[in-house]
């Protein structure tokens, strides 16, 4: 007759075995995606015919990983032409207690990026350059706040959710195979914009304890007058130019996503 003692070490052994074969499901994932036109997919063609002009689409990078992972639940609010006070004001009523992942994508728009590319399309090189600077010094001296807001607001909608910020690529490869269109000055001075917003960006979700996704390197070699594009250059419809293209979400953001959040 064997022990007590050693039948219950057999049984805790035991035990543990099944708890490794069977381990606890994981905590279910509800995740909301925030954002502009670069969240919401304006540049893949296919959109949702009930987003209206927010431009939102199965072809987007948080459509895409929502889809290739199966959450518990998923809700994109990204908008094409948001700003961080849209963010504020409208998008983080999609946000709960009982959110778990949000992503966000927000700062472009703050920052004059239309404006900015229809100045370097129209203008001389000279006037590109004085409006991106213009740009940078936004970047550089107002955004960061109007940044610390929106991630507060998003923190306290929803307290317990994992938050990962997502930036912007650069548009440009220079020099580049492109013989017409944008001069190198114009498309450097358009990059040096990117890399501010970079920089903004990156620095405000850490101290917000956000998690922060540069996806620079992963269009690189990808970008407008490269050899394989992943960012529309001047196109029809015109709100399309400058926008990641279907292979910018597939091949570009979503696997920088994964690599985050699996």
């Amino acid at each position: 007759m064997r022990p007590a003692h050693f039948i219950a070490s057999v049984v805790t052994a035991a035990a543990a075995v099944i708890a490794l074969a069977n381990p606890a499901s994981a905590a279910p994932v509800n995740y909301v995606a925030l954002g502009d036109s670069y969240a919401s997919g304006l540049g893949t063609g296919t959109y949702d015919g009930t987003s209206g002009s927010c431009k939102r689409g199965p072809l987007a990078y948080p459509a895409l990983w929502a889809a290739a992972t199966a959450p518990a639940s998923f809700k994109s609010v990204a908008c094409s032409g948001a700003r961080t006070g849209d963010v504020i004001n409208g998008q983080a009523a999609a946000l709960s207690t009982s959110t778990t992942l949000v992503t966000l994508q927000v700062g472009g728009n703050d920052a004059g990026f239309t404006d900015v590319i229809t100045t370097c399309t129209f203008g001389s090189d000279q006037d590109c350059v004085n409006r991106v600077n213009q740009a940078k010094t936004y970047i550089a001296n107002t955004l960061p706040g109007l940044l610390d807001n929106t991630y507060g607001t998003v923190r306290g909608k929803a307290p317990s959710a994992r938050v990962v910020v997502l930036g912007y690529p650069r548009i440009y490869k220079v020099p580049g195979t492109c013989n017409v269109g944008l001069s190198d000055t114009k498309r450097s001075a358009i990059n040096s914009g990117s890399d501010a917003l970079h920089n903004t960006i990156s620095a405000r979700a850490a101290a917000a304890g956000f998690g922060y996704i540069d996806v620079r390197g992963a269009f690189t070699g990808h970008e407008i007058c490269s050899s394989s594009w992943w960012l529309n250059s001047l196109s029809w419809p015109i709100e399309e130019s400058y926008h990641p293209n279907k292979a910018g979400h597939q091949s570009g953001y979503l696997p920088a996503l994964r690599a985050v959040v699996g």
